[in-house]
């Protein structure tokens, strides 16, 4: 056999001060030497550009796919940590500070510093303890570290491998479907107080979804940190992102019917109770089936979901013919509650949609 061989490798090239761009593959010979190792020299321009010289340690790993990735030794270092500042003004609302703080949060930035844009001025106490309570109750793995009248500072601890992007969105789902149970139980028993515990979790939901789009874009920006926050490929990242928008929008509707349920003031017929029981567990099912076929990367157990889900329109029909018994001034809300309901099952539809998008490889040649 040869001692050479023909192999391609894909060099992306950052812009040089001459204006050189190059993201082409380029063909280099593998050669053997000493008998037994394999060599392939590296572009000269790269390795200048990198500041690199005979000596020079460099990362060389395995993708996913199978390509191999030779990384200059800052690259292979742990991301350092980025900061944001965000200045404020005393006409900014809490509500507009929150919404930057987010956005700077979802962006990847690891050090947050507010202060105020006037540096004489200090930043109004109700704008710092809205954030201080947005931090503490919203944004998983986030300390308040300096809290002063002219500078509060956010820093984000959680490592990726601590809290995976798979861990996050399963305990969303499990918060979400003990939501939808705790609300329709709410429902049978008129249980305001239940209720109201429903609409306070939603927060933990809201918590790690928050979590999760900051992993997924911070992995879109760095690729290299896919496998580090539990994923396997790129393609992985958008499947992701949406599946974990639709858990959010199915604990929403846990809270609406939890919102209507302390509008009602008599109990209801239980012809209708168990219409909407029915219907409630079988969007359940169907959404919990749906998660798992992506945990599992299933094909077979995504259609089974969505044939679960099918089954909604005519449980749907009974629940609204079983409401007509209702008292007039509490139909709406039951009509809104079934709404609901449905929706779940076609949020499990979607879901498991994407799982058969992700899975199509495992079942064709």
């Amino acid at each position: 056999m040869s001692v050479y061989r023909t192999i391609y490798s894909t060099y992306n090239w950052c812009k040089t001060n001459e204006g050189y761009s190059l993201k082409e593959g380029e063909t280099r010979k593998l050669q053997v030497t000493g008998g037994s190792t394999y060599v392939i020299s590296l572009p000269k321009r790269w390795v200048t550009q990198n500041g690199l010289e005979k000596g020079s340690p460099l990362l060389v790993r395995q993708e996913e796919d199978g390509a191999l990735a030779i990384l200059p030794p800052e690259m292979g270092k742990p991301e350092r940590t980025e900061e944001a500042l965000i200045k404020v003004s005393p006409e900014e609302s809490s509500e507009a500070l929150i919404r930057k703080t987010v956005s700077v949060y979802l962006r990847g930035y690891n050090i947050i510093h507010i202060r105020a844009k006037d540096q004489q001025k200090e930043v109004l106490s109700t704008q710092r303890n809205a954030i201080k309570t947005f931090a503490r109750n919203m944004l998983v793995g986030t300390e308040i570290v300096i809290d002063t009248s002219t500078d509060l500072t956010l820093q984000v601890l959680l490592s990726y491998p601590e809290l995976s992007v798979p861990s996050a969105l399963r305990r969303m789902t499990i918060i979400t479907s003990s939501m939808h149970k705790d609300a329709i139980t709410a429902l049978r028993n008129i249980d305001h107080q239940l209720a109201n515990d429903v609409r306070a979790t939603d927060y933990e939901v809201n918590r790690f979804h928050l979590y999760i789009i900051r992993q997924l874009k911070m992995a879109i920006q760095n690729p290299r940190i896919i496998t580090e926050i539990g994923l396997k490929t790129p393609r992985d990242c958008l499947g992701y992102r949406l599946i974990t928008k639709m858990v959010e929008r199915t604990a929403d509707h846990a809270t609406n019917i939890a919102k209507n349920v302390q509008l009602l003031k008599k109990q209801l017929d239980e012809e209708f109770l168990q219409a909407i029981q029915e219907m409630n567990e079988v969007a359940i099912s169907s959404f919990e089936t749906a998660i798992e076929s992506l945990f599992r990367l299933d094909y077979g157990l995504a259609e089974s979901a969505i044939a679960k889900a099918n089954k909604i329109v005519s449980l749907e029909k009974r629940a609204l013919l079983s409401s007509k018994e209702t008292d007039i001034e509490e139909v709406a809300n039951i009509r809104l509650v079934i709404e609901s309901v449905r929706r779940i099952a076609e949020y499990s539809m979607d879901i498991a949609e994407i799982v058969l998008n992700m899975t199509v490889d495992s079942v064709i040649e």
